[in-house]
């Protein structure tokens, strides 16, 4: 398997290979993944690991040449549309490469691929990520992530969240800034969930100064006591907190798959993106989607007449969503599962 990036793809991805070890119990697999996206799959013992770390540029793809020089693969998936994955394509010596059909098949993946998938419109991603087992004939899906955690991220997810607290986590900004919402917003939120439906509240987020700031402006501009971990967790830590969470608010992010995961239902928030496309896959019914509002505003269409893919990254953007909507979505969950 070829899929380097990104931490969302990786967890639409991991299903797929899970339905193909059922499938194929002697096959052996293979993955190649990015550095920072092996932070979190690593540790599966059943997957056997090829790093490939961008930022040591020439240097971390020379260390994956090497590991590739050897090898011999009966399949690959090449389960990526970008130049860099196809490059690393070309040097896997395998007689069947699979990828995407002609019009998904984005910078050329086409050319360096022998097999591909059937068309499909208009699916989401972890959808067509499920083309590659229906090619193969593998049509029962294995909706299974089984990411090992230490127990030492156990641990501290258990002093985050201590058995019996319904949490909601708040994990603030998307790796596109475009796509994050406004502290004061999250802020609003925020108090409602503890005042009102008894919820404490946790921020969680990555270690970047953009997503320190955010927590600290949503802590300043809250009422209400909450719990500031933003940029004080490993991935995996993160990971283990989010399946003791009751559930996630979050815009289009890393996160509301890692979420997915673990079987926490999330709250997100999407006007950039379509959740339909890229939503988290078992809780779009709990999203706030205004992504039709954006396309109608911004590029004078419709939804349904842009292509799929689609995004809509404006200034501006994200302000379509209103508190009172995140807060509606997040009642109605907890009537849904208190």
């Amino acid at each position: 398997m070829l899929r380097l990036s990104a931490i969302g793809d990786i967890c639409h991805t991991l299903p797929v290979i899970r339905t193909l070890q059922r499938a194929w119990p002697q096959a052996r697999f293979t993955w190649i993944i990015g550095r920072a996206e092996a932070a979190l799959a690593g540790g599966i013992e059943d997957i056997e690991f090829l790093v490939l770390d961008k930022r040591a540029g020439a240097g971390g793809s020379a260390a994956l040449r090497r590991a590739l020089r050897a090898r011999q693969f009966d399949l690959l998936l090449h389960m990526q549309f970008a130049w860099r994955a196809s490059m690393i394509a070309r040097r896997i010596r395998a007689p069947v490469k699979l990828g995407y059909d002609r019009e998904r098949a984005l910078d050329l993946q086409w050319l360096f691929t022998t097999h591909r998938i059937a068309p499909a419109a208009r699916e989401h991603v972890m959808d067509g990520l499920f083309g590659f087992a229906r090619h193969l004939g593998v049509q029962e899906r294995d909706y299974r992530w089984d990411i090992p955690v230490p127990a030492g991220a156990r641990e501290r997810a258990a002093r985050v969240i201590p058995e019996g607290s319904r949490t909601l986590i708040v994990s603030p900004c998307s790796s596109h800034a475009a796509r994050n919402w406004r502290p004061e917003y999250y802020a609003q939120v925020a108090d409602y969930a503890v005042r009102n439906l008894g919820l404490r509240v946790v921020l969680c987020g990555g270690p970047s100064a953009l997503e320190r700031h955010m927590g600290e402006q949503i802590v300043r501009l809250m009422r209400e006591p909450s719990l500031n971990l933003i940029g004080t967790d490993t991935l995996i830590e993160l990971y283990a907190t989010l399946a003791r969470a009751w559930a996630l608010l979050t815009p289009d992010s890393g996160p509301a798959h890692m979420a997915t995961a673990v079987g926490t239902p999330v709250v997100g928030l999407y006007a950039c993106t379509s959740a339909a496309r890229s939503g988290p896959y078992f809780s779009r019914e709990w999203c706030v989607d205004r992504f039709d509002a954006a396309a109608r505003k911004y590029l004078g269409r419709s939804a349904a007449e842009l292509p799929w893919r689609t995004k809509i990254e404006r200034p501006g953007v994200m302000d379509l969503i209103r508190p009172e909507d995140a807060i509606e979505r997040l009642t109605a969950l907890l009537a849904a599962h208190p």
